[in-house]
C-alpha cells in the first residue's frame, strides 16, 4: 500500500491519502484520543506522539500535530501507524453516524432560505475544504446568521478566519440575500 501527502494551509495538519474510501458518507473529527474511542483508526494515530487531532473523510485522513513537534520525525510515525492499521482489517469507525451536530434552534419559517444555504455549502463550499483536508458543518441559521464548524485542516488553521468571513460569508451572501453573518462554533 502506498499513501500520498498532501501539505495543507495549516502548517500543523497534514494530509494522508491512503486510496482508499474511508467513509461512504460524512466525516468524524478526534480532537483528543478519549474523543477517538469510537474509532481504531483514529486511536492508532493517537498512540502516536505529538498528534493532536485526527480528522476522517471519504478518502482521506488529517492529522493534526502539537506545533513543538517537526513533520520530518512524526510523518514517518504516522505512515507506519496507517500502514500497520489497514493492514489489521480493523473499522474505520465502531458507529454509523460519523457526524455529531450542535444544532441551533432555527425557525421552520426559514426551510427554504436553509436550503439554499446547504446546497451551496454542500456544492460550493465543502469540496475546496475537503481538498485542503477538512470540513465545514452547518449548525444552522437563525436571525440572517449562519453557524458553522471548521474541521480538520480548517480547525485552528491560520488563514479560517479569513476563509469564513471572507470567503464563505461573501458567497452566501451574494446567493441568500437573508444572510448577514457566518459565525464559527466548536
Amino acid at each position: 500500500m502506498f499513501i500520498e501527502t498532501e501539505l495543507t494551509p495549516n502548517p500543523d495538519t497534514l494530509k494522508f491519502l491512503p486510496g482508499q474510501t474511508l467513509l461512504e458518507s460524512g466525516t468524524a473529527n478526534f480532537t483528543d484520543p478519549d474523543s477517538a474511542e469510537g474509532s481504531p483508526l483514529a486511536q492508532a494515530m493517537f498512540a502516536v506522539s505529538g498528534v493532536k487531532g485526527v480528522f476522517i473523510g471519504f478518502d482521506f485522513v488529517t492529522v493534526s500535530k502539537s506545533t513543538e513537534d517537526e513533520w520530518d520525525s512524526l510523518k514517518p510515525s504516522i505512515l507506519a501507524a496507517l500502514m500497520q492499521f489497514f493492514a489489521s482489517g480493523a473499522p474505520i469507525l465502531n458507529f454509523s453516524e460519523a457526524q455529531t451536530s450542535l444544532a441551533v434552534d432555527e425557525d421552520e419559517a426559514d426551510a427554504d432560505i436553509i436550503e439554499q444555504i446547504k446546497t451551496l455549502l454542500d456544492e460550493k463550499v465543502r469540496p475546496a475544504v475537503a481538498g485542503d483536508g477538512g470540513d465545514i458543518i452547518y449548525h444552522g441559521f437563525k436571525e440572517g446568521i449562519v453557524y458553522l464548524e471548521m474541521q480538520g485542516a480548517c480547525a485552528g488553521c491560520p488563514s479560517s478566519t479569513i476563509t469564513l468571513k471572507h470567503g464563505i460569508e461573501n458567497l452566501l451572501k451574494y446567493y441568500v440575500p437573508e444572510v448577514v453573518d457566518v459565525r464559527a462554533v466548536g
